[in-house]
């Protein structure tokens, strides 16, 4: 099954994203927060980044798992105060990622 190009480049871009945020997890913003968050960010992240190789190789499972990484992080962004415009920049590509995701999703396979 031949993925479409529009997905190709947002995994790319996720990927990188992914690149970014991982570093910030370590910073000294996010222990401010709490003493679990540092482990919360993370476990975001390598969701997210799970996420993003399932989605790679057209898997629903990729999918499922974005739509979940992202509607937790809507919900801990929220709940911690954390609405800067990284929030919602990140936010509209994730809406708009998402969009392409069910637009494509019957093309997904079941299987692992």
């Amino acid at each position: 099954m031949k993925r479409p190009g529009l997905i190709s480049v947002l995994c790319v871009l996720g990927y990188i994203s992914i690149v970014i945020s991982f570093p910030q997890v370590f910073s000294p913003q996010v222990k401010k927060l709490g003493l679990f968050m540092p482990a919360i960010s993370g476990l975001l992240v390598a969701a997210n980044f799970m996420a993003y190789v399932g989605i790679w190789y057209m898997k629903r499972w990729g999918t499922e798992l974005f739509l979940y990484s992202f509607f937790l992080k809507i919900i801990l962004d929220l709940l911690l105060g954390q609405m800067g415009l990284m929030f919602y920049s990140g936010q509209l590509f994730s809406l708009f990622f998402i969009v392409v995701l069910l637009r494509h999703y019957r093309r997904f396979d079941l299987n692992l």
